[in-house]
């Protein structure tokens, strides 16, 4: 009876759980088993593993194999066993050497050639393994991604055969290079909008806090066009945030070539989209949108289209930052901290307040189609804007606004500000800080608390007002939040047309 164990990671949310893997060749009738709560992937793992062990001119011995998956109560997902299955398969037959397998971890898919197939997760599995001092085995086309890793061993195969040569001295494997960084995807310019000067001011200060924005208005007034003009003031995300969302990228199978992503991502899923789709779920609980615009942009068009339970599900991830995907057996926890852009028409036919053009039933129309947005959602938005589409004299004869980089430049020094006030272990910008780290000036202070008496501010809402007080003193370089900060703040607090009380 023979015994071999190979390293390698189940995932829960990004965190890389370690999965032993091992394998028992005992006599008996043939047979090949695998146990320790495997899904159907891994389960048909059996059958790759035979098939490439063919194409090598392999074949297993006629007696009992039976592969374990440690801890056995832990629900093993994906084709990513298939290698470490081979390799201790290969160990277990002696073919390679055990103690040398046994310092590595591994995961790959196999096809049945025996070539090695990508999978997901192999960034926080490398980072996984360089904690536990295990080298680390992917298939080659992810080798740059595992090496990110830092100090660790990282063999990147393109086949099984190549691997096997490796560890009998037949052949070498070069040690992969980091792939880089993904390039930014490109992103329209600021100068090209005309006119809406509110818009604009209300798009700077919500990039430069991080701050959740409403833009509601008629169709074709330029709400989606300001919104996709967003990333483009967004500074670039630091080396931490850098690596945690690429892990989530990686997890989600979407991290391109390797590259880590150095840009804030940005999601816009369309309103068919499900709460499983935009706050994660499915059958192996993977990343939703929410995840995926982690330290970015989730921009939701036509807001009110969206299922109501969908947007619901937002109110938990907007406040905590991050979004749990509950199961029977799991519970799985990812990060979500990410920027809300969302844009609305008025009401259904998109003209209240048009006396030309609309509806029979408005102002009800407006009402009820606004109140598709509950009022704890619309609580957790910092700045609702107006936005009022351009006539054709202004489109033709306005000059051009600023440029995306004049504008990027005033929130990169405000970043900076708000970087130098927190601290690298504090809050990342002033959507996420709390309201005793704002510096509010004694006479922005009264003004704020009599605004929440008059207006009706719930604590939340009294909260964010000051943070985006805080971001407008940050972008005029002012040391503490005026009178005059909170006065603006309190003019983007929700107003929207035709609902009442708003």
């Amino acid at each position: 009876m023979t015994i071999a164990r190979v390293q390698s990671f189940a995932f829960s949310g990004i965190e890389a759980v370690p999965v032993e893997v091992q394998v028992q060749i005992s006599s008996g009738l043939p047979a090949f088993l695998v146990v320790g709560l495997p899904d159907k992937a891994v389960a048909e793992a059996r059958e790759r593993v035979r098939a490439a062990l063919t194409a090598m001119g392999l074949a297993l011995p006629p007696k009992r194999v039976l592969i374990n998956l440690a801890p056995a109560d832990l629900l093993k997902e994906g084709s990513h066993f298939d290698l470490p299955i081979a390799l201790c398969v290969l160990a277990a037959m002696e073919v390679l050497p055990r103690e040398e397998v046994g310092g590595f971890a591994a995961l790959g898919e196999l096809s049945l050639d025996g070539s090695l197939n990508p999978v997901a997760g192999v960034l926080p599995a490398a980072i996984g393994a360089s904690a536990r001092d295990l080298g680390l085995i992917c298939p080659g086309a992810q080798g740059g991604e595992a090496a990110w890793a830092g100090r660790i061993e990282v063999l990147a195969p393109t086949d099984l055969l190549s691997l096997i040569n490796h560890f009998r001295g037949t052949q070498v494997l070069a040690p992969p290079e980091p792939a880089g960084t993904a390039e930014a995807p490109p992103s329209p310019d600021l100068a090209e909008v005309k006119g809406m000067e509110t818009a604009r001011r209300a798009l700077e200060i919500a990039a430069a806090g991080g701050h959740n924005l409403l833009l509601v208005g008629p169709p074709g007034a330029g709400k989606s066009m300001l919104a996709a003009r967003l990333p483009a003031l967004l500074p670039d995300l630091t080396p931490r945030e850098a690596l945690e969302v690429s892990m989530i990228h990686s997890v989600a199978g979407m991290l391109d070539g390797g590259r880590l992503v150095m840009r804030p991502p940005y999601r816009e899923p369309h309103h068919s989209a499900s709460q499983a789709a935009l706050t994660g779920g499915g059958q192996r609980a993977r990343p939703g949108e929410v995840s995926l615009a982690h330290r970015g942009v989730l921009f939701l068009d036509e807001m009110p289209e969206f299922p109501k339970q969908a947007l619901e599900s937002l109110r938990q991830p907007m406040e905590s930052g991050r979004t749990t995907v509950s199961r029977a057996t799991a519970h799985v926890t990812y990060p979500a901290r990410f920027q809300l852009i969302a844009a609305m028409n008025p009401c259904r036919c998109g003209y209240l307040g048009d006396a030309a053009r609309e509806c029979g039933r408005a102002p009800r129309c407006g009402e009820d189609y606004q109140n598709r947005i509950s009022g704890p959602l619309l609580d957790r938005v910092d700045l609702t804007v107006e936005v009022q589409p351009a006539s054709a004299a202004e489109l033709a004869r306005a000059p051009a606004g600023e440029r995306s980089e004049i504008v990027a430049a005033r929130v990169g020094n405000a970043r900076e500000a708000q970087r130098g006030r927190y601290g690298d272990d504090g809050p990342a910008s002033n959507a996420e800080a709390e309201a005793c780290d704002l510096a509010i000036a004694g006479e922005a202070q009264e003004l704020a608390e009599k605004a929440m008496d008059r207006l009706r501010l719930s604590p939340r809402g009294y909260t964010r007002t000051l943070r985006v007080a805080r971001t407008i003193a940050d972008l005029a370089g002012a040391e503490a939040v005026r009178r005059q900060d909170v006065a603006e703040a309190l003019a983007f607090r929700h107003r929207m047309p035709g609902r009442s009380g708003g």
